[in-house]
């Protein structure tokens, strides 16, 4: 007795497609990690630290490229994402030109006002700003969190990381 293994009638005759969208993403994603990895190699190496600045460039670049592999493997094999159903989005509804047009112009006062003012100013101007465009009531609150989120943050980039952050007229202050 021999059993014949035959394709399901709703498969018989057709072809996958192929996904050149998740082919794409998968090279990318190896072309990225070994960039990454071939550009760490050029990092200047100093004696006295055992793990060495390249490290870290060597596993986000093999991870990418381990990644990137298992992509192409998987599509390859016939793996296809689910569509996205929008659950929590009413897709008959336009988009919110408004908010958007709040959102950049809070932004682009970011960027105009940052070296005169400094974060922590243009931080909290645009924390406030931006939960204004989508939506907040609550000025005085904003403002608080804002200035305490800004200078937070100015404080960690400068004292923690060493990453100067223009202080802005708050010179001599901070």
């Amino acid at each position: 007795m021999s059993v014949h293994e035959t394709a399901p009638a709703e498969h018989a005759g057709t072809r996958r497609r192929i996904d050149v969208g998740q082919f794409g993403l998968a090279a990318f994603l190896v072309v990225v990690g070994i960039y990454t990895i071939v550009d760490a190699a050029g990092l200047e190496v100093g004696f006295a630290d055992p793990v060495g600045p390249r490290v870290f460039p060597y596993v986000i670049g093999s991870g990418l490229v381990v990644v990137g592999v298992l992509l192409a493997v998987a599509t390859a094999r016939g793996s296809q994402p689910e569509p996205e159903e929008g659950e929590d989005v009413d897709l008959s509804q336009s988009a919110d030109w408004l908010t958007v047009t709040k959102l950049v112009a809070v932004l682009l006062l970011t960027v105009a006002t940052v070296n005169l003012l400094g974060w922590a100013i243009s931080g909290a101007l645009l924390f406030v700003g931006a939960a204004w465009s989508l939506g907040s009531r609550t000025l005085v609150r904003d403002v608080l969190v804002g200035l305490v989120l800004a200078v937070a943050s100015w404080y960690a980039f400068h004292v923690g990381l060493g990453i100067p952050l223009t202080p802005g007229v708050l010179d001599g202050i901070l």
